[in-house]
């Protein structure tokens, strides 16, 4: 007899204890053993791992977890994807997917029989095997784990324009105590139930971290309803450690949970949900059990379940101490074997039966494995071209340029909803205001009728965390669809660690031939360095650059173009790319504009280049000097100082290099972007010295170079803490990064120079004096810096 309170029959509820039992069999084996996976005969000391690493204490919990989403996936045909926050619990992921038989579909070997089992229990934490985390070996897995704080922007993020999936995210009590799982919980404020799908958080409370008891963990439970309701959440509590009580009460909330998304997504869809109503409050599952559970009880005397002892490795010493094989071998065989596999090492028939089939199964879900991916119809960008009559004869803003040629993709893809543009409440300021104009805000939080720009089904998602930015851009690329992330270039700082742990699943999912490739994380980095003059030091830091060259050669790009069109052929080619992460970092200001949408195009592709109009050098003869520069106000300056050459040295032979592409100074060996050492000579030259006006803090330069023959002859300027709140052009002068330091180092660098410029170098120290002077006195730049522009509109006005 079933009721609501009560959905399973008891043959319903067997079947899904023994399943849930055999996932911690399997679990407990990939720990410890190497051999015996059946346990045909007593432990041995060889058949336990030499080195046992993994982590038992939330593995129970999340296989009870995935044993009741499998049984509401068949119960009403749900595509499902699996967010394991606790991503230690990695064997309980593994366990669960071979369980299904996902796991064997994709990697053969790993059978479903004793000889399978065997291997499957070797491989785990072994060398030459898999991480002990969710990682992109497992399938169904999109988060690794291994950083807590992730998941559930990570649910969210999936969630976004998948209108038919339901994300089940395990959040363990642990992680919630991190910044960006607390910010995370406000993902339902921007969950449109009209054309998103829906996450189901389950708080995996069971009361202890590494060492010690976790806050939410010592929270009783009308506190934590209290916490829940208040973030817009209806939280359904499952707690106990009676398996059979526990079985009817999981059962039970699941299908509370899921009833109630149904019925929101009906009303919704349906159009009966008020526009500008409060958001849906979407359910939750608090599921209190104890850490370890069915684990010893204790080791040595010392308690383990339903305490911190039971985190990872329950059993330390099993191995070589005979007490401890005994124990855990009463704990394997306390699961009872002969119940959950046959003689031949299969799961039974009956138990085997409660698994989804097909595309349906956890592990072999598409959402998880590239999603249901459409094309992102982008446009033509050239349509968007600033018009350059002459190199610096038109002043424009890059980015907004850019944020016309956005706001047309969101137009493009407004029917497919398979392209959003994240930022922490910077889209305007780094004028991308544009792309309001397509489509506004996302927001389901109550609408007063005085704001502006904002609306249900915007996909502009703007919140104040670069954490959730990052997160949601994350979740969506994984499952398919494609994005932008643009932020303050200081302030990406803070999201450093989210974008290691995504470079790397990057890394290894590329070698996996199983995983389909995915879109690309694009970052647009603006209000940067050099123009943060008004905000000052707190906001002047261009290293998030130096942190993403840290990474697989493979994986990363880095551009600095230098003026609109290149930005906008940059934009367009890092949107069309999979299996990376670009960096492009642009300025927001008005600005001199260099190249054509052709030369754009021809320049970009290359990645660097000579610019012949801005150079003095004579064709066919080498240049005395090369300038270089990459990022846009170095350009400005480089070019400035090229100007302050010609007249002053007109006999002086200059060569203009602009780098677009950061990663063309490695060498070729080193990165896929990177010029030979012919190529680089050819263009650097191998004996004359170079001067290079870097965006960033200088010795990056040197060290993507330093293999070069010529990198003796290198000298690099670029930021070096000097910050404050000051002029654009005092920015620059106080890093010795302006075109009269820049003259001077050129006059010092070039042998034999020194002895013949010595007016020109005192004119270049007058300027800086009298740059001094003028901004102390009026606040702002001196005409001559603020009006200049390239006087040379033909070669012959060069005097070429």
């Amino acid at each position: 007899m079933t009721d609501a309170a009560h959905p399973l029959d008891a043959a319903e509820a067997a079947l899904i204890d023994r399943y849930w039992r055999a996932a911690n069999y399997l679990s407990v084996g990939q720990i410890y053993l190497l051999d015996n996976p059946l346990l045909r005969v007593p432990l041995e000391a060889a058949h336990i791992k030499p080195r046992l690493l993994g982590h038992w204490g939330t593995t129970p919990g999340l296989n009870f977890i995935y044993a009741h989403l499998n049984r509401v996936i068949r119960a009403r045909d749900l595509d499902m994807l699996y967010i394991c926050g606790p991503g230690h619990g990695g064997p309980g992921m593994v366990a669960n997917t071979y369980l299904e038989g996902s796991y064997s579909e994709i990697y053969p070997e790993i059978a479903e029989n004793e000889a399978g089992m065997k291997r499957l229990f070797r491989q785990f934490s072994f060398p030459g095997g898999i991480p002990s985390h969710a990682a992109p070996e497992t399938p169904g897995s999109i988060h690794e784990g291994g950083e807590l704080g992730y998941a559930l922007v990570h649910a969210y993020g999936a969630a976004f324009d998948n209108p038919d999936l339901v994300v089940a995210c395990v959040v363990g009590d642990g992680e919630a105590e991190t910044g960006p799982l607390a910010a995370s919980w406000h993902g339902n404020k921007f969950l449109d139930p009209r054309h998103d799908g829906a996450v189901l958080p389950i708080l995996h409370l069971n009361g202890y971290k590494i060492a010690g008891p976790t806050i939410f963990g010592r929270m009783d439970d009308a506190a934590l309803r209290q916490f829940f309701e208040a973030l817009g959440h209806d939280p359904l509590f499952v707690c106990g450690d009676d398996p059979l009580v526990m079985h009817q009460a999981m059962a039970a909330a699941m299908d509370q949970a899921l009833t109630a998304i149904a019925a929101i997504q009906a009303a919704a869809r349906a159009g009966q949900a008020a526009p500008a109503a409060a958001p849906p409050r979407w359910p939750m599952i608090v599921l209190r059990s104890p850490k370890g559970w069915t684990g010893p009880k204790q080791v040595d005397g010392k308690r383990v379940e339903g305490f911190w002892r039971a985190h990872q490795v329950p059993i330390a010493a099993a191995r070589e101490n005979a007490d401890h094989r005994a124990l855990l071998e009463s704990w394997m065989r306390g699961y009872r074997i002969e119940e959950l596999f046959d003689g031949e090492g299969r799961l039974l028939p009956e138990l085997r039966a409660l698994a989804p089939v097909g595309g349906k199964r956890m592990g072999a879900s598409l959402y998880a494995n590239g999603g249901r991916r459409a094309p992102l119809d982008r446009p033509d960008w050239r349509a968007f071209e600033v018009a350059v009559p002459h190199p610096g004869g038109a002043v424009a803003e890059a980015t907004r340029a850019a944020g016309a040629y956005l706001a047309e993709l969101l137009r493009r893809s407004e029917a497919a909803r398979n392209f959003r543009v994240m930022g922490p409440d910077e889209t305007a300021s780094n004028r991308l205001s544009a792309v309001f104009d397509v489509s506004d805000r996302a927001w389901m939080e109550r609408i007063e009728p005085y704001d502006e720009g904002l609306a249900r089904g915007g996909r502009v998602m703007e919140v104040l965390s670069e954490h959730l930015c990052q997160g949601w851009l994350e979740g969506y690329t994984l499952t398919g669809r494609h994005g932008l992330f643009n932020c303050y270039e200081a302030f990406v700082h803070i999201v450093d660690s989210m974008f290691n742990q995504h470079a790397k699943w990057l890394k290894v999912s590329r070698a996996l031939d199983w995983r389909r490739p995915v879109p690309s994380l694009t970052y647009l980095l603006s209000s940067h360095v050099w123009r943060q003059d008004h905000n000052g030091f707190s906001h002047q830091d261009p290293g998030f650059i130096d942190h993403v060259v840290n990474k697989k050669a493979d994986i990363v790009r880095v551009y600095l173009p230098p003026d609109a069109n290149c930005l906008l052929r940059t934009l367009d080619h890092c949107l069309g790319t999979h299996d990376r992460i670009n960096v492009i970092v642009a300025g927001k200001q008005p600005a001199p504009q260099w190249l054509t949408a052709e030369q754009a195009e021809i320049h970009c592709a290359a990645g660097l280049g000579i610019w012949h109009w801005a150079g003095s050098e004579q064709p066919g003869e080498a240049p005395d000097l090369v300038l270089a520069c990459c990022g846009d106000v170095p350009t400005l300056e480089t070019i400035a100082a090229a100007d302050l050459l010609r007249q002053h040295l007109p006999d002086l032979r200059v060569r203009v290099v602009n780098v677009v592409d950061l990663m063309t100074l490695q060498p070729r060996e080193e990165h896929p972007h990177g010029l030979t050492d012919a190529d680089f000579e050819a263009i650097f030259t191998r004996t004359r010295p170079i001067l290079f006006a870097y965006h960033g803090y200088p010795w990056l330069i040197h060290r993507l170079t330093y293999r070069r023959a010529s990198h003796a002859n290198l000298h690099v300027r670029g930021f070096k803490e000097e910050g404050t709140t000051t002029t654009p052009f005092d920015m620059v002068v106080r890093n010795d990064l302006d075109r009269y330091h820049l003259a001077m180092d050129a006059i010092a660098r070039v042998p034999g120079l020194a002895d013949t410029a010595g007016p020109a170098r005192q004119a270049f120290r007058d300027a800086l004096i009298a740059h001094h002077d003028y901004v102390t006195t009026h606040g702002e730049d001196m005409p001559e810096i603020r009006d200049w522009s390239w006087p040379y509109q033909t070669a012959a006005d060069a005097g070429d």
